[in-house]
């Protein structure tokens, strides 16, 4: 209703009823959108949990993890060198030690990237996550996958000690030129034991998982040994090397 005041007519009355209507639009449209993400989020849940069970209903993960380790190319964690692991874990899960099979933190900075990207760029998988990938399912990027994983991770976690996921971890990571585990990546490239890699040899097999087609040494050395610097800036990061130990490192190349 509009009144008159000193021959002019305010609409504050109008204006006030029009923004608590848009108000109300606004907070019926929110409760709609958090409905339809909630049914998503539940459904998505099931199915992934459901993919899980399916999984380990096939082949259990004690039995998954058996035929693994019963390769003759295993090799155990006694016989990896520290500066390996140490490599894998700052470039790939540095808090891999302190978390449950899932990293809130590094899920939390992926789904930022991802929505920066306006797509599907990082997914933020611990090596437990991979390791249940690599054992289990597809590089295919699906969120009732991603969910299945989470399931499977917190079951790796649950059966099984740290080093025992590392350990599995690398025997089932693929390195390129058909090395599918750092056995064969090591006695490919380099014509050695895992236990006798140089600390040069050791950071630029940790990069290569990350992208094998790209970073593999017999492909493209140069494009390998950039990613061998990153791996050495995040050892340098965690404070596993000194920066005198990383440009020793990054100058011995022997290939």
């Amino acid at each position: 209703m509009r009144t008159k005041d000193n021959g002019k007519y305010n609409t504050a009355g109008n204006t006030g009823k029009k923004k608590c209507a848009a108000f109300n639009w606004l907070k019926g449209v929110t409760a709609v959108l958090c409905a339809v993400a909630m049914y998503f989020a539940v459904t998505t849940g099931i199915r992934g949990y459901d993919m899980y069970k399916d999984a380990i209903a096939q082949v259990s993960l004690e039995d998954k993890v058996s035929e693994i380790r019963s390769k003759e190319s295993y090799t155990v964690f006694s016989d990896l060198p520290e500066t390996y692991t140490d490599a894998v874990l700052s470039v790939e899960d540095h808090r891999f030690y302190g978390h449950i099979g899932i990293d809130p933190i590094a899920i939390t900075r992926a789904m930022v990237n991802d929505v920066k990207a306006g797509r599907f760029v990082e997914g933020g998988s611990t090596i437990t996550q991979q390791l249940a990938k690599n054992l289990y399912f597809t590089q295919e990027k699906k969120m009732e996958r991603k969910v299945a994983e989470v399931f499977m991770a917190f079951a790796l976690e649950r059966d099984y000690s740290k080093n025992e996921i590392l350990e599995l971890y690398v025997n089932t990571i693929y390195f390129g030129n058909g090395y599918y585990c750092i056995k064969d990546a090591s006695e490919g490239y380099f014509g050695k034991e895992p236990e006798d890699l140089t600390d040069y040899e050791s950071t630029l097999l940790a990069g290569v998982p990350n992208a094998p087609s790209k970073y593999s040494p017999t492909v493209n050395l140069e494009l390998a040994e950039k990613r061998q610097e990153q791996v050495v800036e995040r050892l340098v990061a965690c404070g596993l090397f000194t920066k005198e130990r990383a440009q020793e490192t990054l100058a011995g190349s022997e290939m």
